[in-house]
């Protein structure tokens, strides 16, 4: 089974929402949507209870971002995601899971536009045929055979996971602990013994490594008093600024409740003294210490969790007529390069925080932009290329 369209989105969470929605607006005509589970993306499955770092109205630009969107909101149902999140102070953060309930509100309304063929399945292989379009080929979960998508556009938005890091002393008997279910206290307190002393290893200092702080410290004084935090980290706390019109650190500082209990709880001259410091031991990486600190404590703990970022996620297999391509991604113009000639390649395109935008703050940092909006805001500026 063949089917023609205009443009082939991989994924759908809120990169691939994203996609879809500023493609629909250009009018371009049918586009395949592909995914497992149209339930929002990773974002949904594992960081509900996640505090987001992102103010409630940037959640909003999102949702209206496009006229697509414009018109989901307009159409659904009241009560919904919509009006719950209007009712939130627009000027502060929120808990994921009323960012992400949006997302599958915006996805239920999506998938039902003529405009959009929903193909539940997963992406094994993509060729580029005489650099006019792309034969996608994906595993049903709906047919028993699979399913051949014929298009000149692939859009990848096919997202991240925590990265995974060998154990910094080979051989020692640690427990690895998930990011995901640290991240989620509901999964947290049941994977945690109560009875025995636990003492976790958490290596990181930014946004996931504070949640996991926070998620600790809310156990180790309520149903897990035996639990302990050996915090390893190489810098000093790092918070987003607000500056005249821009913020600095906007993608790396601390923001929303993991900032204020970093600056109110685990500062140097907080910590001794403050109720997570019943709990939690900071060790200093900084300076070359890393190997030593380590060595010295790490093996009075039983658990370990990494929290130093997200690393992307394997792709579909990508030839072009048949022969290997080894994409590098532009993170100016959403498009993808070939490292064998460094040419691009034709119609092949990304979003999301696998592929986000490198973005260059007023003073001459680097970052890579990593959010619903600003995911939005990367696409309405490239898509019309595409």
């Amino acid at each position: 089974m063949t089917q023609r369209c205009a443009a082939v989105v991989v994924g759908a969470g809120p990169a691939g929402i994203a996609a879809v929605g500023n493609l629909l607006e250009r009018k371009i005509g049918r586009i395949a949507w592909v995914d497992p589970y149209f339930d929002g993306g990773r974002v949904n499955r594992r960081y509900r209870e996640v505090p987001s770092n992102t103010k409630v109205s940037f959640f909003q630009a999102y949702a209206t971002g496009v006229q697509p969107f414009r018109n989901v909101v307009r159409s659904t149902p009241t009560p919904n995601a919509f009006t719950t999140m209007t009712k939130l102070d627009q000027n502060e953060t929120c808990s994921l899971h009323y960012a992400v309930d949006m997302c599958r509100a915006l996805t239920d309304g999506l998938v039902k536009m003529d405009q959009v063929y929903q193909c539940r399945g997963i992406v094994t292989a993509a060729d580029l045929r005489d650099k006019s379009s792309w034969t996608v080929r994906v595993r049903s979960q709906d047919s028993v055979e699979d399913v051949e998508i014929v298009a000149p556009r692939l859009v990848l938005c096919t997202g991240s996971s925590p990265t995974i890091l060998p154990l910094p002393i080979p051989g020692l008997s640690i427990e690895r602990l998930d990011l995901d279910t640290v991240l989620k206290p509901s999964d947290l307190y049941q994977v945690i013994p109560t009875t025995e002393p636990v003492t976790v290893a958490v290596i990181g200092g930014s946004h996931s490594a504070i949640v996991a702080l926070m998620n600790f410290v809310d156990l180790a004084r309520s149903t897990h008093p035996k639990l302990r935090v050996k915090w390893f980290t190489r810098h000093p706390l790092r918070y987003a600024e607000f500056m005249d019109g821009w913020i600095l650190r906007d993608n790396t500082g601390l923001k929303g409740l993991a900032a204020k209990f970093a600056r109110e709880q685990l500062e140097d001259s907080k910590l001794p003294s403050s109720e997570a410091g019943r709990f939690i031991e900071k060790i200093d990486c900084s300076g070359g210490k890393e190997a030593s600190a380590y060595e010295t404590h790490l093996p009075a703990c039983t658990h370990i969790v990494y929290a130093v970022g997200f690393t992307r996620d394997p792709l579909p297999k990508l030839t072009r007529n048949g022969t290997p391509l080894a994409p590098e991604f532009d993170h100016v113009t959403g498009e993808f390069y070939d490292q064998s000639d460094r040419q691009v390649i034709p119609g092949l395109y990304g979003a999301g925080i696998a592929f986000p935008e490198r973005v260059v703050d007023p003073y001459g940092n680097v970052e890579y932009a990593v959010g619903f909006f600003k995911f939005m805001k990367f696409l309405k500026r490239v898509c019309p290329t595409w």
